[in-house]
């Protein structure tokens, strides 16, 4: 501690601008300030400042010295503030944004759970598929899924993200069974409004996952913002859609879909908890945040790659 004692009063000195008005900041006196100073140039084995009668400066060593001095003294500030925030029990309302479809099979199920274990918790959360910059509209966390784009979130991924191509038993009887990407082009292919280039449908081989994607210009007579619909239509006979396995994993299970092109998948994102930076994160954005994650490595379906969850291949997302 005695060094960061010295390094608190040689930036305070630096701060002053004289040895008198540090000692009358850190109410102190000026000869024992000036013997600190010195302590520390000891130890150092570095002249820190240039004194004249008329004005004190820093030396060149002095100069990088308190550049890293002032770093330092900042992270130590942080780190016991942060140790502060951990100690207080998270509590108010956590305004919270998430996909409409993950956020009623995933987020809704585990609200009781993080209500119950911090009780001095509200939380008001919305569900749509359209974006929301947090920092305008006032929300705490939003859940993202799919690529990012640049931007100044703070951003933990939660999960992995595959999507892919699946038609029901009834579509496959009447119109066969593609098994090349290029063939989807002959297909009623349903389309999710909200992705970007929604027509061009990306795919790599999963034994050559590094390779440029091939991409597939697809229509369909169906179009929406909301992916359940499509799975609904998909599992009634309507056509092929290409489906985040979190997803689709329990109408794969069932039997009502059925995936096609196993050897191919729309390239991996991932499940993202996002919210604005700050020098401290808030105990109630940390809790829940952390409470994700915890869900996330118990909850298999959350994103696991392929055979590691039940009798479906697992794996994850649809792009927000």
């Amino acid at each position: 501690m005695d060094s960061l004692t010295g390094m608190e009063v040689f930036v305070q000195v630096v701060r002053a601008g004289s040895f008198s008005a540090a000692a009358r900041d850190l109410s102190q006196t000026p000869s024992a300030i000036s013997k600190q100073i010195g302590r520390l140039e000891d130890r150092l084995g570095a002249r820190l400042f240039n004194r004249t009668t008329r004005r004190l400066g820093l030396t060149e060593v002095g100069a990088a010295f308190h550049e890293r001095a002032q770093r330092i003294l900042s992270e130590v500030e942080e780190a016991e503030q942060a140790v502060s925030h951990l100690n207080q029990a998270p509590r108010g309302t956590l305004r919270l944004d998430v996909p409409t479809a993950f956020g009623r099979l995933y987020i809704a199920p585990i609200l009781p759970g993080y209500l119950t274990r911090y009780p001095e918790m509200r939380v008001n959360m919305a569900m749509n598929d359209r974006f929301i910059d947090p920092v305008e509209d006032a929300v705490d966390l939003v859940i993202r899924i799919g690529e990012l784009s640049d931007s100044s979130l703070i951003a933990r991924r939660l999960a992995a993200n595959r999507r892919i191509v699946c038609g029901a038993p009834a579509y496959f009887e009447r119109h066969g069974r593609p098994t090349q990407p290029a063939e989807l082009a002959g297909h009623n292919c349903l389309v999710y409004t909200y992705r970007a280039a929604r027509h061009d449908w990306p795919f790599v081989c999963q034994d050559d996952e590094a390779a440029v994607p091939e991409v597939v210009r697809v229509d369909g007579n169906l179009e929406t913002n909301n992916a359940e619909a499509l799975m609904v239509a998909a599992s009634a006979g309507l056509g092929l859609g290409l489906f985040p396995m979190w997803l689709a994993g329990p109408e794969l299970t069932a039997g009502r879909l059925q995936r096609v092109l196993p050897e191919h998948h729309a390239p991996d994102s991932a499940i993202y908890a996002l919210y604005p930076p700050g020098r401290h994160l808030s105990p109630k954005v940390r809790s829940f945040v952390d409470f994700l994650v915890e869900q996330a490595r118990h909850d298999l379906t959350w994103g696991c790659i392929e055979g590691a969850a039940s009798s479906f291949s697992a794996g994850n997302a649809a792009s927000r």
